[in-house]
């Protein structure tokens, strides 16, 4: 199995080109606040001396957006040409000031026009559902305008776990939503003669990812269409999870010669993120071979891959991106991993937790955890080790714990929505404020953040007592 990427049209975002063939770009996105000049400057010069070609910064406000001009500026005269993005979401004024100032602006079309999502079903005649679009049109173009004018590039950036509630009252919660959520805003950019665009199209499932990025490259097709992906596993977590279930993911669709652009989403510290997505590019030509060998090594519902590497993450990491899409794809339930240099036990939670990234068994807690941005008002990675840890002690005693999923999310933008494939999810609501969640169910607001993670593990210790019942 070669590897052979999928050709597509070349985007310029600040002079650093994407698509076509040009190389793959790897990313990242700060965490810092965005009103934080020096602190921001620092991490976006951190992130680009890892290797980070591209850094998004979340633009809540029009007072964020303003703020990366002066972001901008320090950088440059830093000697820094990294590219900026915002982020926006919700206010899609944020988006039209964020044009003239960044080289790319994010959209999320499940925020941009559509209002908050309150998880309600609605119901729409085929002439109402037609006004809704005819909104987003007469609000996207204009944006799409100040685009042309400055030069700017755009992400139309789909989530699983933001998807607006006209979209999922029609399509549901599924890949096909997802899809058509996307290919909404794409119509209106071809008709408008505007190709400056890059796509995503993300969640924190990995089957539910792959998926949908097939679907969306088939549909495009289907259209004409050829504008190049960015790929990335939301909430992938952090650790050896967060570096597999992003292998799984990514390196399933960039096997299959899917993809111009990347970003491994950890809960650490962003540049963090830059050498584990480069190795992923970098291993591409190996892994497509590797997966050839491992699919035909298929017998007895189990796939065995043979590795020879000393370096535990490049053994984790090709392992998860030469086998991920076999088990997405249901070709087997069962993996053995081979390493001369490693023990058994290591090597057998190593596939466990491959199996696990594919959705196929589950045999530890899972945690989806955001990577944090601007957003996030809360210590994300003191957090979630504090809820591991209480979660360990509780797992101790009580095994119901062990396979339980767990969302720690920064903020509203994707916390709810993410909170349907997560049992229990802690949402940062605001300053030293959580909102406990079960499933997308708001269970407690705005507690303080003090008690919060001693509180989810009251309610999920109740919860559970109650189902077991």
């Amino acid at each position: 199995m070669a590897y052979r990427r999928r050709k597509t049209s070349a985007v310029n975002v600040g002079g650093v080109m994407i698509g076509s063939d040009y190389p793959i770009r790897v990313q990242s996105m700060a965490n810092t606040s965005t009103m934080d000049t020096e602190g921001s400057v620092a991490q976006a010069q951190r992130i680009a001396e890892a290797g980070g070609e591209i850094v998004r910064f979340t633009t809540q406000g029009q007072r964020e957006a303003l703020n990366m001009q002066k972001i901008s500026k320090a950088l440059r005269a830093e000697g820094c040409m990294v590219p900026l993005v915002a982020d926006v979401h919700f206010n899609a004024a944020v988006a039209d000031t964020a044009a003239t100032i960044c080289e790319k602006v994010r959209i999320n079309p499940g925020n941009y026009v559509d209002p908050a999502r309150s998880f309600k079903k609605l119901e729409y005649t085929d002439a109402e559902y037609a006004d809704e679009i005819r909104k987003i049109d007469e609000r996207f173009v204009p944006f799409l305008n100040i685009c042309k004018e400055h030069h700017t590039a755009i992400r139309i950036g789909v989530n699983h776990g933001s998807l607006s509630d006209r979209i999922m009252s029609r399509y549901g919660d599924t890949p096909e939503g997802m899809v058509e959520s996307c290919m909404e805003f794409l119509r209106i950019c071809v008709r408008e003669d505007f190709f400056n665009v890059v796509i995503s199209i993300k969640a924190s499932n990995t089957v539910v990812m792959v998926r949908t990025v097939r679907l969306l490259v088939v549909q495009m097709e289907k259209e004409g269409m050829s504008f190049p992906l960015h790929l990335g596993v939301t909430e992938a977590g952090e650790g050896e999870d967060g570096r597999i279930k992003s292998a799984v993911g990514i390196g399933a669709l960039l096997c299959e010669g899917i993809g111009d652009t990347i970003r491994v989403s950890l809960s650490e510290a962003p540049e963090r993120e830059i050498p584990v997505a480069r190795k992923l590019v970098d291993m591409i030509d190996e892994c497509c071979a590797l997966r050839a060998c491992a699919k035909a090594s298929i017998a007895n519902d189990t796939v065995e891959i043979e590795l020879d590497e000393t370096d535990w993450e490049t053994v984790q990491l090709k392992a998860a991106m030469a086998t991920g899409a076999l088990f997405i794809d249901r070709l087997a339930h069962q993996l053995v991993i081979r390493n001369p240099h490693f023990d058994e036990v290591r090597l057998t939670e190593l596939a466990d937790g491959i199996l696990q990234a594919a959705r196929v068994k589950f045999t530890k807690t899972e945690y989806i955890s955001c990577p944090g941005c601007g957003r996030t008002l809360y210590n994300l990675e003191e957090t979630i080790a504090r809820i591991r840890t209480a979660v360990g002690a509780r797992s101790a005693t009580d095994k119901r714990f062990a396979t339980l999923k767990i969302g720690i999310m920064g903020c509203i933008v994707n916390g709810p929505g993410e909170m349907a494939d997560a049992d229990y999810g802690y949402v940062g609501a605001g300053v030293g404020r959580v909102s406990l969640y079960k499933q997308k169910v708001c269970v407690e607001k705005n507690i303080p953040e003090a008690e919060a993670v001693e509180r989810l593990m009251r309610f999920i210790e109740e919860d559970l007592g109650e189902a077991s019942v």
